[in-house]
């Protein structure tokens, strides 16, 4: 099969598997436990593996801190910033994110604005109902025609309650960035705080924490390469040492407090090697990348005369492509089952299999939410595979 939907997720690295196959094995230890080899080795090599995540964007190791993976993150950031310097500060209730944020962003600020989600995946608003108070506002700002945020439109919605802004740094859909460094002197010149869910981003674009004035940041380690169930947050400390915020899960006082729960040492050992790679490969890969996606959308543009390449042309993370195929019977989740034994691709983020995109509605595009195929290349994709891939759908359209 052609894998050709890495934004959903990608394969590990040989090099990842091999280095944590061991905590699997034989160094099974817990690295809260004490004095014991076992404990010990687990401890010493999960901060090892916080040293190198660290790197990766430039920031000191205390101010990484794990997760289960950047849903996760996002919340912990989200829900527990506000929360204390609500009630603790008497700072402010807020938000200002987009309207093109990943799923665990929108319906963690939509939660604080009062809707209700079920485990049946139902979500009910209550425009109509009696409204949930919370007691925190959120602004969904609007992007422009590629999916950004414009800082005069941020800039016009902080006010005075503002704690927070959160904004996505590169969109899992169609791969645009924000100007995150305007976005954060913005927010400093206010007084505000700055988050970005940088899951797309990491490793395949450089990230430096010290050049960028951000102060939390959500990443995952199966979009680089490493293992699902494993994530991070960065949160920018001072001299005095890491801000405190609520935490969200409680419990034992792993990871200084912040995250409780015994940690995932293998999958934590995963997410170090898979950053080291991708600190080491930076260059090379998105130099490898870059020239694949200019092949296919060459290979695309050959094969279908009326698509149209969705997104900021230039602006963007290397590797993916959001494409909308202009024809009146095309269905795109009709075409990915049709070729699914060949090749996956997406309709989009997978957290919203199933539903319109609210990307492309955001942008103005609602009408082509069922013609917009995602593809999403990795450092083991070919050449040959794009061509086939350009065959593959102008032989099924």
């Amino acid at each position: 099969m052609i894998y050709l939907d890495n934004s959903a997720t990608s394969p590990v690295d040989p090099e990842v598997l091999d280095a944590m196959l061991p905590y699997l094995k034989e160094e099974y230890g817990n690295p809260a436990s004490k004095y014991y080899t076992l404990a010990q080795n687990a401890k010493k090599a999960v901060e090892e593996s916080r040293e190198k995540i660290a790197a990766l964007i430039n920031a000191n190791p205390e101010e990484i801190i794990f997760t289960a993976g950047a849903s996760e993150s996002n919340n912990m950031i989200i829900k527990g910033i506000v929360d204390y310097k609500r009630y603790y500060e008497n700072m402010g209730n807020h938000i200002i994110t987009s309207s093109v944020e990943h799923e665990s962003v929108l319906n963690t600020c939509k939660f604080l604005n009062g809707e209700i989600y079920s485990s049946d995946d139902a979500t009910f608003s209550f425009s109509d109902k009696k409204q949930i108070d919370r007691g925190y506002e959120i602004t969904f700002l609007p992007v422009n025609e590629f999916g950004q945020v414009e800082a005069e439109t941020l800039e016009k919605a902080i006010k005075s309650s503002t704690v927070l802004v959160s904004v996505i740094w590169g969109n899992n859909e169609t791969g645009t960035l924000n100007d995150i460094d305007q976005i954060g002197s913005l927010c400093k010149k206010h007084n505000v705080l700055l988050h970005s869910d940088c899951t797309q981003l990491l490793g395949k674009y450089p990230v430096d924490v010290n050049k960028t004035p951000v102060d939390f940041l959500s990443f995952s380690a199966h979009k680089i390469y490493g293992p699902k169930g494993i994530g991070a947050a960065y949160v920018r400390g001072d001299e005095y040492g890491l801000p405190p915020f609520t935490s969200l899960i409680h419990g034992g006082n792993q990871e200084k407090g912040f995250r409780a729960g015994t940690l995932s040492v293998h999958n934590i050992v995963g997410f170090g090697k898979a950053a080291e790679i991708a600190k080491r490969d930076m260059d090379s890969y998105i130099e490898k990348i870059s020239t694949l996606e200019n092949l296919c959308r060459k290979r695309l543009k050959e094969a279908l005369p009326n698509i149209e390449f969705v997104g900021h042309p230039d602006q963007k993370i290397p590797g993916i492509i959001s494409i909308i195929i202009h024809d009146d019977f095309f269905n795109n989740e009709r075409f990915i089952k049709k070729i699914s034994d060949k090749v996956a691709i997406s309709t989009g983020s997978a957290c919203t299999s199933g539903n319109p995109s609210h990307v492309l509605t955001a942008m103005g595009k609602a009408q082509d939410t069922k013609n917009v195929l995602r593809i999403s290349i990795n450092k083991y994709t070919s050449e040959n595979d794009l061509t086939e891939l350009a065959a593959l759908l102008a032989n099924n359209i």
